[in-house]
């Protein structure tokens, strides 16, 4: 052999281990934060008929949906239907649901929710109510937790995609929406694109909530300039009376704002102070606007909804309203803005940004007495960007997006063009850690991460793309999410899982907080359903005209009436179905050949309508579509639809054959 090759050889392989002596040591970050495969499953590992830790609520993105996960499992335990009709539960396709996804569009059967926010209580989540938004058609709704459904919608006026939204204040007096394409605010109004400065602008929505039930009611609207709100958050301990939210695009560009929208070398954070502002609406301060809006909530005792179609806002301006807001420029195109735990510092993820700039709240306070300003926009003062800034957080990766922390003094960063997620220190500003994403990440979350007091426990990361993570099922994966242990001084990679729809951001509870107060059935007596059927000897047909309404019980195994005859062309047929069972989880659905409207789940306990208008004479088979009981299959009935005019009388029967 020459000996010139294997000593150039030999250097070589030296050079190599040298270097993958050092990967390992310090710095490849895959394989740093790999552990052994047991232990990551051991950390994961749910036994069976044992219980999370967490639940984990995650934003379905375009699916409209709302997602609950368990934790550290990364189980899916159920989709909650929200802005768009869910055929597993009927959900937008029975009548009182339908209500709910009224809108000045007319009904709006989905929608693209972002932002989940559980209900918070002196700054910690409480575990009542889940607000999440609608993008595409401006929406907040309202989760009730106790039995993981929808019960309210209301639409947000003068907006354009409610995109930072629905945060709440520490103790859930307000939960805010912030648009996102400001408008013309003119109903219909009809100018060109090119007149955007003059004609268009932003609102931030202020919707106040009640205490005792829940229900969110519009109290007003600040008009601000017509940049894109993107993010917000509510300040907690000492920043409590504040709302921050990050715009982008003061340039006011209107076409290709991927170029035209990233010329400033710094943007804003808006600071609101909601208190203020509200005590100004009480004062009078606030202007009525005419505008059209509905507000869709349910009745628990009737268990329909009614839906309120309003005509006005309370809109209030900056200039008319002195100290209720002010501009922290921040660079730069900024995502997510988010308040440390003692409500100190405002971390700002601009995502052309080179490093993580982070505002201190005091200072801020301190500016504004002093009057460091650099200009005034509609009545807003832009601070001085080195009177409120504490410190910059270098070497952050490329493209930082959003900001959690772990109540332990330290932050972590999603970055998205790298890649990766960053832990930097509170106290210095330095970074101490960081690890890959798989891939292209753009929201994290910590439990509790946004509250007064995190877990601190686990970090789950929210990527955009799987490539090669699960086995491929087409030329589209359902996107990941990723579990981390963050309880160390490392963080590290446990599990990845496939998600629903394209989670955007989540919200995670303890189980212990939440599970003690779930619902397991709807109690009988408490049914007031205008058309319940709460006993099989009630159930009945009756005919108004071309109107039908068929009071109809379900128990195991049978539908009461399960024959009907005397239906014609030319009907409207509504099944009004009561599920009697008393019994956890004992489900019925109910589904007939030709339905249009899908089929419908119903909880023990529960009325629902189905509307069903039958298009051709003949014999109709009806079913129940859940698995109830080992005579599940014989759970079944027929509807018989004669000709227009026919004389076959309206008859109904259950046995008796």
């Amino acid at each position: 052999m020459n000996l010139s090759i294997f000593t150039t050889k030999k250097a070589l392989l030296g050079g190599l281990l040298v270097v993958a002596a050092g990967l390992m040591i310090a710095g490849c970050p895959s394989q740093q934060a790999m552990i052994g495969s047991a232990d990551a499953a051991q950390k994961t590992y749910v036994a069976p008929g044992d219980y999370d830790e967490f639940y984990t609520f995650m934003s379905g993105g375009y699916s409209g949906q709302v997602s609950v996960f368990g934790l550290p499992s990364g189980r899916l335990f159920k989709v909650i239907p929200v802005f768009s009709q869910d055929p597993e539960s009927g959900y937008g396709y029975y009548e009182e649901s339908k209500a709910l996804l009224h809108t000045t569009y007319g009904f709006q059967p989905w929608d693209d929710s972002h932002h989940p926010h559980l209900s918070q209580t002196n700054g910690v989540a409480d575990g009542r109510w889940l607000f999440i938004n609608a993008n595409n058609t401006p929406r907040i709704a309202r989760i009730d937790l106790t039995t993981f459904e929808t019960k309210e919608i209301i639409e947000i006026p003068n907006t354009g995609g409610n995109h930072g939204s629905s945060f709440v204040t520490e103790n859930t007096e307000y939960v805010v929406g912030a648009t996102r394409f400001s408008i013309p605010f003119e109903p219909d109004m009809d100018v060109p694109i090119d007149s955007y400065k003059e004609n268009f602008d932003g609102a931030l929505t202020f919707l106040k909530v009640d205490q005792e039930t829940g229900k969110m009611n519009i109290d007003f609207q600040m008009i601000v300039p017509p940049y894109n709100y993107d993010l917000a958050r509510a300040g907690k301990g000492k920043s409590a009376d504040w709302y921050f939210f990050t715009t982008y695009n003061t340039e006011q560009a209107h076409t290709l704002l991927e170029i035209n929208a990233s010329r400033n070398d710094k943007d804003f954070v808006a600071a609101v102070n909601w208190k203020k502002a509200a005590e100004y609406v009480r004062e009078g301060r606030a202007k009525k606007m005419s505008t059209e809006y509905y507000h869709n909530t349910y009745d628990a005792a009737t268990s329909m909804v009614v839906s309120t179609k309003k005509n006005e806002v309370l809109v209030l301006r900056p200039e008319d309203a002195p100290g209720i807001m002010y501009f922290l420029p921040t660079p730069k195109s900024p995502h997510g803005v988010d308040v440390d735990p003692t409500g100190e510092y405002l971390v700002a993820g601009g995502k052309l940004a080179t490093v993580i700039p982070v505002h201190s709240f005091s200072k801020m306070l301190e500016a504004i007495e002093n009057e460091d300003f650099e200009e005034t926009i509609n009545g807003i003062p832009v601070l001085r960007y080195e009177a409120t800034i504490a410190g910059e957080v270098e070497n952050p990766g490329l493209g930082p997006l959003h900001t959690e922390f772990d109540g332990k003094g330290y932050a972590y960063t999603s970055v998205y063009i790298s890649s990766e997620i960053v832990k930097w220190s509170l106290e210095t500003f330095e970074v101490v850690d960081r690890i890959d994403a798989y891939y292209s990440i753009g929201h994290l979350m910590i439990p509790g991460g946004d509250t007064k007091k995190p877990y601190g426990k686990y970090m789950v990361g929210l990527t955009k793309t799987a490539k090669d993570r699960y086995l491929p099922v087409g030329p589209k994966q359902n996107h990941p999410a990723q579990l981390y242990d963050i309880s160390g001084d490392r963080m590290q990679l446990l599990l990845d899982f496939p998600t629903i729809g394209e989670p955007h951001y989540a919200q995670a509870i303890s189980a212990a907080k939440l599970r003690p107060n779930i619902k397991q059935i709807y109690e009988l007596e408490d049914n007031h359903h205008p058309h319940a059927t709460k006993s099989v000897n009630n159930a009945r047909v009756e005919r108004d005209g071309d109107v039908v309404r068929v009071y109809m019980a379900t128990i195991r195994s049978n539908f009461r009436p399960d024959n009907i005859e005397g239906i014609r062309l030319g009907d409207t047929v509504y099944f009004h179905i009561t599920n009697l069972e008393q019994e956890w989880d004992v489900v019925h659905g109910f589904a007939i050949k030709g339905g249009q409207m899908g089929e419908v789940l119903l909880a023990p306990g529960q009325t629902k309508t189905l509307k069903w208008t039958p298009t051709r004479t003949g014999i109709y088979p009806f079913y129940c579509t859940a698995f109830c009981s080992a005579l599940h299959q014989e759970m079944q009935g027929y509807v018989r639809v004669s000709p227009r005019g026919s004389d076959v009388p309206l008859t109904f029967r259950t046995g008796n054959l």
